[in-house]
């Protein structure tokens, strides 16, 4: 498919046309990710899609053939659902070509965009299409939309939902661009009402106000100072908010980055009473914690914060049990500038971490650690993403699905050098850490993502949702 085609998400499926005996694509190794495990298997590609899976040794045919090394193991492309790439009116600070880019280098081959930092915000379906056109032809990964529910806006809810956008974020407070402001707690329960009626999802950045507003202001170099800016009490009473509205209101509903872990009692509850909520945390709660940072080291900074190492354990456990449903980067980079890196003030800079490149090898260094496998961390951030946003043919090497891939040795490592990276501003907390794992080779559609022809596609939610 040209790469300014916007398509349906494909729904999983059969293989389509049966047997045939040559494919596009075959890729052939003892280490191949499937539902069912890491298993020796050959995989056949015809038309950006896996058609067949057969034993290692069949000897399938293709117009390429690609041997795992040893080291190898071929795992889904991941699927980050919490992306913001600022374009159109912030691209200084990414932009689809630089974040495709640092996505499909870091074995990403989905992502949706978030609806704010670009302007206009993705907040009625004009500026959807605007977002829409100028993503078109840039794009390395293939890319969905959010849309955006803001004061006022109630009524374009389901244009947007119906024009393709995989569900609504809001805020509880303000998010930090004039242009995309907070809803009142009654305002977010009038649109889970909307959107209730046609089953959309609304995902929340729960901190609460008032408790910000309490809470000693931010200032200077001290990262303690800022973490006491937004306690835990905030983040647990705006989800306690969020959960009791979507009690009352049937709607599903998403808890984004989540970073307290005092949290996870009322979250468990919650899924117990049936209600339809899930949550997500991101690398950076997983592996930083705050007694780590130093004096004046901004590229740290997002909100909600990184918290304590006791709380980042309790996280993980949460992942463990199931309470946490899985994995997003949330990369919010910016300038340099912003960042206000000569002063080092954390009430002044801007919040928001850089690690979409890098998001699978942090995870993995941690997790291996912890006796976890590779399965269960490519579930949380490929499948399990995927099926939350409705994009069944993404996320695992199956039958029907995209062959969305990428070629990862788990036992090779890294430093970071944020040189190297494809992101637009050369900043992240990561500089100089060494990481488990190698992202060799990205495929998308089966076809090897190299940088410079930009193939990806622009995904609407529709039937798979």
């Amino acid at each position: 498919m040209s790469q300014d085609t916007e398509t349906t998400a494909p729904g999983a499926a059969t293989a389509p046309g049966g047997p045939a005996s040559r494919y596009d694509l075959v890729v052939r190794g003892r280490r191949v990710l499937t539902a069912t495990g890491i298993r020796p298997l050959e995989v056949g590609v015809r038309d950006g899609v896996v058609v067949a899976l057969q034993p290692l040794g069949d000897e399938l045919a293709g117009d390429e053939i690609v041997e795992l090394a040893d080291d190898e193991t071929l795992i889904p492309g991941l699927v980050d659902t919490h992306v913001h790439v600022n374009e159109p009116g912030r691209t200084e600070w990414e932009g689809f070509a630089s974040a495709t880019r640092a996505a499909a280098a870091g074995g990403v081959t989905t992502i949706v965009d978030m609806p704010l930092n670009s302007i206009p915000p993705t907040v009625d379906v004009d500026a959807l299409e605007i977002k829409r056109g100028v993503a078109r032809d840039q794009v390395h990964v293939d890319v969905g939309f959010w849309g955006g529910a803001t004061p006022g806006n109630t009524g374009e809810l389901r244009a947007l939902h119906d024009a393709g956008v995989f569900g609504f974020k809001c805020f509880l407070l303000p998010s930090g661009v004039d242009e995309f402001p907070p809803l009142e707690p009654d305002e977010m329960e009038a649109d889970m009402r909307e959107l209730a009626t046609f089953d959309s999802v609304l995902i929340v950045h729960a901190e609460d106000s008032r408790a910000i507003d309490n809470a000693p202001p931010p200032e200077g170099d001290d990262y303690g100072k800022f973490l006491a800016s937004r306690p835990r009490g905030a983040e647990n009473l705006a989800i306690a908010e969020v959960i009791e509205r979507a009690r009352w209101t049937g709607a599903r509903t998403h808890i984004l980055h989540l970073s307290s872990s005092d949290a996870l009692p009322m979250i468990r509850s919650a899924k117990r009473d049936g209600i339809r909520l899930t949550v997500e945390t991101c690398p950076h709660y997983l592996t930083l914690t705050s007694e780590e940072i130093p004096l004046g080291a901004t590229q740290f900074k997002c909100c909600p914060p990184i918290r304590e190492a006791g709380n980042r354990e309790l996280l993980w456990e949460g992942l463990a049990d199931g309470t946490i449903d899985f994995i997003v980067s949330d990369h919010s980079p910016s300038t340099l500038d912003l960042k206000d890196l000569e002063h080092g003030d954390f009430g002044v800079a801007w919040g928001g971490v850089s690690s979409l490149q890098l998001g699978l090898s942090l995870i993995w260094t941690e997790a291996r650690q912890r006796g976890l496998d590779l399965e269960t961390v490519v579930s949380w951030m490929s499948d399990r993403p995927a099926q939350f946003a409705g994009l069944a043919g993404k996320g695992r090497i199956a039958l029907g699905h995209d062959a969305d891939f990428s070629i990862f040795a788990a036992e090779d490592a890294y430093v970071v050098d944020v040189a190297k990276l494809h992101h637009k501003n050369p900043l992240t907390p990561y500089q100089g850490r060494t990481l488990a794992g190698v992202v060799r080779r990205t495929y998308l559609h089966g076809e090897v993502v190299d940088g410079t022809a930009p193939r990806g596609r622009l995904l609407r939610h529709g039937t798979t949702g």
